[in-house]
C-alpha cells in the first residue's frame, strides 16, 4: 500500500506479532510539513514488531482544522487507549487534537508546541525563530521539493538517495497554517515526552529546549537531524516504546508548565527510560 495513496496505513492484519508490552498498545503517528505518512516506515515496523498497534495519519497539510480533522478521524478508530505522536508541524496538530478522551499521552519529535490560543507562528517568533525564506506559490504553498536543498535542511544525516526520496515524496503545507491557533492545548493535561535533535537544521535545538521545558515534558535528546525518524528509527522507536509503557504509571502534573514532573506509582524504570537530559 503507497502511504501517499492511502488515509492512514496502519498494521498488515496477516503480519505475526509478538504481544504488546504493558501500557498503551494503540499508537499514532502524525507527520509534519515537507513529509507523509511513509516517513514513519521503519518506526512502524519497528514498533510492529513489539506488538504495537500502529497508525500513520496522512494530513493533508492544507490548515491546522483539516490537519486536525485527519488525526481525529484515526483517532476515532483506535481499539483503546492511546499514544498521539507528532513530529514537527505536527506537534501543533497533536496538540488540538490530543484533547480527544482516548488520548492518554503526547509524544512530541523535533516539534513545534504552542499554548491555547497560540500558532506556529507565535511560538516561533516569540524564540526569536520566524519562518524566514518560505515563500509561498501562487496557491499559498510552501514546498521543499529540492532534493538538494531538502537535504541540507532536512536530513543532511541521511543516505541521499534515501533523502532524494524523501523530497520528491514530501507534500507542501499552506502558508496560512502556520498562523492558526490551537484552541485548547492537550499537554496541558496530559503526559507528554519530547525528543530533541540537537543536529537539527529546520528547527533549531535552543528552541526544542526550550519548548521541552517549556511544557515539562520527559526529555531525551538525540543527535539527529529533523528527519530522525529516518535516520535514526530505532532510537525513535525506543523512546516512543518507552513513553508507551510509562504512560499508565503516570498521574496529573504536579507542577506548572515549565516545572512539571510526574507522581509515580511503581513505574520509576520505564519512567527513567523516557527521560533523560538536564530540565
Amino acid at each position: 500500500m503507497s502511504a501517499a495513496g492511502a488515509a492512514a496505513a496502519s498494521t498488515p492484519a496477516n503480519q505475526v506479532q509478538q504481544p504488546a508490552p504493558p501500557g498503551i498498545r494503540n499508537i499514532v503517528l502524525v507527520h509534519g510539513a515537507f513529509a507523509d505518512g511513509s516517513c514513519w516506515t521503519d518506526v512502524m515496523t519497528l514498533l510492529q514488531r513489539r506488538g504495537y498497534h500502529v497508525t500513520a495519519v496522512q494530513n493533508p497539510l492544507t490548515s491546522l482544522a483539516d490537519d486536525v480533522a485527519a488525526t481525529q478521524r484515526v483517532l476515532a478508530r483506535q481499539p483503546g487507549d492511546v499514544l498521539l505522536v507528532g513530529h514537527s508541524w505536527a506537534g501543533v496538530v497533536i496538540t488540538q487534537a490530543g484533547t480527544a478522551a482516548n488520548v492518554k499521552g503526547l509524544v512530541y519529535l523535533s516539534a513545534i508546541v504552542p499554548d491555547s490560543g497560540e500558532s506556529a507562528a507565535d511560538v516561533l517568533t516569540r524564540r526569536g525563530a520566524p519562518m524566514d525564506g518560505m515563500t509561498p506559490d501562487a496557491d499559498g504553498l510552501v514546498w521543499l521539493d529540492d532534493s538538494k536543498r531538502y537535504r541540507a535542511v532536512m536530513a543532511h544525516d541521511v543516505a541521499r538517495e534515501k533523502a532524494n526520496m524523501l523530497a520528491a515524496a514530501q507534500q507542501p503545507i499552506a502558508a496560512s497554517a502556520f498562523g492558526q491557533n490551537v484552541t485548547t492545548a492537550a499537554w496541558r493535561s496530559k503526559p507528554r515526552w519530547y525528543l530533541v535533535t540537537d543536529d537539527d537544521r529546520a528547527l533549531p535545538p535552543a528552541v526544542q529546549r526550550w519548548t521541552a521545558a517549556h511544557i515539562g515534558a520527559m526529555r531525551r535528546t538525540l543527535r539527529s537531524s529533523h528527519m530522525s525518524m529516518v535516520a535514526h528509527p530505532a532510537q525513535v522507536a525506543d523512546f516512543i516504546a518507552a513513553a508507551a509503557r510509562a504512560q499508565p504509571h503516570l498521574a496529573a502534573p504536579t507542577a506548572a508548565p515549565g516545572q512539571a514532573r510526574y507522581r509515580s506509582a511503581g513505574a520509576a524504570r520505564a519512567s527513567a527510560e523516557a527521560e533523560t537530559g538536564q530540565p
